[in-house]
C-alpha cells in the first residue's frame, strides 16, 4: 500500500477548492454560522492534504463524508454554548452574491434566516440527513456511508426530519420588486415613524426578533404582532437607528439591510415571506461576533 501525501499539489487544492462553495453550503446550514463551516472546511483540507489521494475513488463523495462529519462533531461541540445563549439566537447573517442566490431559487430559499430556525427542531443527525437527501439530493446509499449509518436507519432520519419540520412553511420569496417596495416602506416606518404603509405589508401574526448575545442592547423577547411590531419600529428603533447609515443587501438570498455606524455594521436585518406575499417575519442581528464575516461569500 502507498504511502499517505504529505504534499498536496495543485490539482488536488484545486478540486477542494471547487468543492469549498458546497461544503460551506452544507456547513452553514448544519450549523448555522459562517465562521464554523469556514473551521470545518479548514479542517477537512488538512485532513485531505493528509490522505492518500491516490486510493480515493470519488474525491467529491470523501470530501463531503469527511466535511459533514466534521460539521456533526462542530454542531455536538456547540450545543452547551447554544443553551446557555443570552437572549435569542439568530444565525449568523451571510452577504451571498447577487448572481449565486439567483441560480437556484429553490436552493437559495433554504439559505433564509426563517428555514434556518425552522432547522432548529431537528437533532444533528437529521438535520444532516435531511439537508443531504432533500436539498443536496445524496442518493440514501451516500448518506449512509456519510453517516456511517444503514440505509434504512438514513431513512427514518429523513421522514422524522420532515415530519418535525412540516410543509417547507416560510421559504417563499417574492420577486425582487416586492422586496423593494417592502424594503422601502420598513425604512420609512423606522426613519420617519409613518408606519401606515408598512403595516399594510405585514403579516397578521408577524413576528420580529433580535440577537444581541448579550453584548450589545436588543429585545430579549419576540414581538408578535402588527400593531406591537409597527410600535417598535416607529418609536423605540427609529430613536435607536438614528442617523445610522442604511444599505440594502443580498442576505440570506433576499434583500435585506445592514445598519451601519461609521466603518462599524452594527446590525444586519432579514425578513420572512408568508406564502401570500406578506411579511411573517423580521430578525435583526446585532451580536457584534455574528456581524464579522459579513464580506460576500459563495455557497451553494
Amino acid at each position: 500500500m502507498s504511502r499517505p501525501t504529505e504534499t498536496i499539489d495543485a490539482e488536488d487544492t484545486g478540486l477542494f477548492e471547487a468543492m469549498r462553495p458546497r461544503l460551506l453550503g452544507i456547513g452553514y446550514r448544519v450549523l448555522g454560522t459562517l465562521s464554523e463551516a469556514e473551521d470545518a472546511a479548514q479542517d477537512t483540507f488538512i485532513k485531505w492534504a493528509g490522505a492518500d489521494r491516490a486510493v480515493i475513488e470519488n474525491p467529491a463523495a470523501w470530501l463531503i463524508t469527511a466535511y459533514t462529519r466534521r460539521c456533526l462533531d462542530l454542531r455536538r461541540a456547540g450545543h452547551r454554548s447554544r443553551i446557555d445563549y443570552v437572549g435569542t439566537w439568530l444565525p449568523e447573517p451571510i452577504q451571498v452574491a447577487a448572481e449565486d442566490s439567483g441560480q437556484q431559487v429553490e436552493l437559495a430559499s433554504t439559505l433564509s434566516t426563517a428555514f434556518l430556525l425552522v432547522l432548529e427542531r431537528l437533532t444533528a443527525r437529521e438535520r444532516a440527513a435531511y439537508l443531504l437527501h432533500e436539498i443536496f439530493e445524496l442518493p440514501y446509499a451516500e448518506l449512509a456511508e456519510t453517516l456511517a449509518l444503514t440505509e434504512p436507519n438514513c431513512r427514518k432520519l429523513v421522514s422524522r426530519a420532515r415530519s418535525r419540520l412540516g410543509a417547507g412553511e416560510l421559504r417563499s420569496t417574492p420577486p425582487p420588486a416586492e422586496q423593494e417596495r417592502f424594503l422601502a416602506a420598513f425604512r420609512e416606518a423606522v426613519t420617519t415613524g409613518e408606519v401606515g404603509p408598512l403595516a399594510t405589508l405585514l403579516a397578521a401574526d408577524v413576528r420580529l426578533t433580535a440577537d444581541g448575545g448579550g453584548k450589545v442592547p436588543a429585545v430579549r423577547e419576540t414581538l408578535e404582532g402588527i400593531p406591537t411590531v409597527t410600535a417598535f419600529l416607529g418609536k423605540a428603533l427609529r430613536t435607536f437607528w438614528a442617523g445610522q447609515r442604511w444599505t440594502v443587501a443580498d442576505l440570506n438570498a433576499g434583500r435585506g439591510f445592514l445598519i451601519q455606524d461609521g466603518p462599524t455594521t452594527t446590525a444586519a436585518v432579514t425578513f420572512a415571506y408568508a406564502a401570500s406575499g406578506k411579511v411573517a417575519g423580521i430578525f435583526i442581528v446585532r451580536n457584534p461576533d455574528k456581524l464579522s464575516h459579513l464580506s460576500a461569500v459563495s455557497l451553494r
